[in-house]
């Protein structure tokens, strides 16, 4: 079947995809967008976390089939509107989480990138305060990392929180677009 959908903001088609192929296959193996990592295909861990209309989902449990005419937000998407020339800048949650420190083996931090990203668009981006921490592992409850603690995860999450907080104060406010947050579906 053919599948016509939104990646990133671009207009996408897959060709022949089979009825069971996973929204998490069609991303890596047909798009060419390694970032969304195939850990678990279970929907448990979390590290092929993206955003499907708005709202995060484990694309490993989402039928490709499913993503027609919808949108999806991948990690790759996080910085696409940092463009400057041919230079890709790092967004805010990318930026806290290689200064925190929370990058190890990086396996699972495109979904807690993805989730992250999600919990502080829902909350600073729509005006409210930066989460605490009971909010901030809540939030990333459905994200598995084998290799840290979290703690400096959360210290990443608190960090890129701040400095939103810090933009949204300098600007007058939260963006006048903020991202669709939600609920994992």
């Amino acid at each position: 079947m053919r599948v016509t959908f939104t990646v990133n903001g671009d207009p996408v088609t897959a060709e022949d995809t089979w009825p069971g192929e996973s929204l998490l296959y069609v991303l890596r193996e047909r798009l060419g967008l390694p970032g969304s990592k195939n850990a678990c295909e279970q929907g448990e861990c979390g590290s092929c976390t993206v955003y499907l209309d708005g709202v995060t989902a484990c694309s490993c449990m989402v039928a490709a089939g499913q993503c027609q005419g919808r949108e999806v937000r991948t990690v790759e998407g996080l910085t696409g509107d940092q463009e400057t020339g041919a230079e890709r800048r790092l967004g805010t949650v990318q930026e806290a989480f290689a200064e925190a420190g929370a990058v190890q083996c990086g396996f699972c931090t495109p979904g807690l990138l993805v989730q992250a990203d999600d919990l502080i668009s829902r909350t600073v981006g729509a005006g409210q305060a930066a989460p605490d921490d009971p909010e901030i592992r809540e939030a990333l409850a459905g994200n598995l990392c084998r290799c840290t603690g979290y703690e400096k995860i959360i210290d990443a999450v608190r960090l890129a929180a701040q400095r939103e907080q810090v933009l949204a104060n300098a600007t007058g406010g939260a963006d006048s677009e903020p991202d669709k947050g939600g609920e994992r579906e």
